[in-house]
């Protein structure tokens, strides 16, 4: 398989050269699955079942310095065997970052160098504004261009009310309405599908995530019906993994997720309600919250839910960003602390002496 087919190109073969300059013997291999610290590559010459180099395990300071599935790896390959050792992980154009799930400050990579993201959520109770909106701040956030996925369009006599309220949410955004079922829109959907480009799937489990990768790769995924009584697909996917697909273009299909916090939500919130930031303009007061100050702009001219929306995350986002800070804070002091007790005890080796 060429590199090239995979998603490489002067980016990374840049990067290569410069990180692996005294390494001859590895060579670049992209993550297309992950399985407990063991590692499935596609590399030049074939797949590789592999596992981390001892010594980039042990200088990893947090989890973003291993490997996720789309990143791109400087390995070691056996000859006559189709295993390996991963040396280093290439500097990431992308990647989809969050706030692991539950109470701990952790970012959990989501997936790396994706180029196009489909957030997808189906036409019947799944169809939530208020969390494609979050889909599209976890998207912007990334640097990864959005695109709206409106599956099971047959279960609905007519998507045009979701259209335009995803309009409202996700405004500029391209949008396709699809049916696996009949085939309705899947033309459209492939026009994203460009050969070595990687395309990701987001949303809610039973969606129909799984069930377009496996029409795209006119495989075998296991897929499973909609539940009777409420239209709801069944969660087929448990682990990320990258596809090749037979006419170009790759897919990462991923679990759905129950909790979507943006890692870093700053600029994603701007880029994801541009509009209030734009009506913020006019108002009174530079700090203005939107909540009832008065001379607000905003207020009466965005709808309420959307608003709503807008501060409940703009909130999560400021207290991520203090727990994130108070968490480097501990992590450098233990860093120092580590330092000191080590330096007395090269100290105290040298008086004994």
């Amino acid at each position: 398989m060429e590199l090239r087919e995979l998603g490489w190109d002067s980016f990374f073969e840049s990067s290569f050269s410069t990180l692996t300059r005294n390494h001859e013997s590895v060579v670049p291999a992209r993550v297309v699955a992950e399985h407990r610290e063991i590692y499935r590559l596609a590399a030049a010459r074939g797949e590789l079942s592999a596992e981390l180099l001892g010594k980039l395990r042990y200088q990893a300071e947090t989890r973003e310095d291993l490997p996720v599935t789309g990143d791109w790896v400087a390995a070691q390959e056996f000859p006559g065997e189709a295993k390996g050792i991963i040396h280093a992980v290439l500097p990431r154009r992308t990647r989809l970052a969050r706030k692991a799930a539950g109470e701990r400050t952790e970012v959990q990579l989501v997936a790396a160098n994706v180029d196009t993201l489909f957030v997808v959520t189906s036409l019947n109770a799944d169809f939530n504004p208020r969390r494609l909106e979050r889909y599209v701040a976890f998207a912007l956030e990334s640097g990864v261009a959005p695109v709206i996925v409106l599956t099971k369009a047959d279960l609905v006599p007519d998507p045009s009310p979701f259209v335009r309220e995803v309009g409202l949410v996700a405004p500029g955004r391209a949008v396709h309405v699809i049916s696996a079922r009949t085939g309705a829109g899947l033309d459209a959907l492939r026009e994203h599908l460009v050969p070595g480009r990687t395309v990701a799937f987001v949303g809610s489990s039973g969606v129909g995530k799984t069930t377009l990768v496996n029409l795209f790769e006119g495989g075998t995924r296991a897929v499973r019906e909609v539940r009777d009584g409420d239209d709801r697909g069944r969660h087929a996917t448990t682990a990320r993994e990258l596809v090749v697909l037979p006419g170009g273009g790759l897919l990462l299909d991923t679990p759905g997720m129950r909790e979507l916090t943006p890692w870093e939500g700053g600029e994603a919130l701007s880029g994801t309600f541009s509009e209030i930031d734009a009506l913020a303009n006019g108002c009174r007061f530079r700090d203005c919250r939107h909540q009832g100050e008065p001379g607000c702009a905003v207020a009466g001219a965005v709808p309420p839910d959307r608003l709503a929306s807008h501060a409940k995350l703009r909130r999560e986002t400021e207290r991520l960003a203090e727990l994130r800070s108070s968490s480097a804070s501990l992590v450098e002091k233990r860093r120092w602390k580590n330092l000191m007790a080590s330096a007395r005890e090269t100290d105290l080796g040298k008086r004994s002496r």
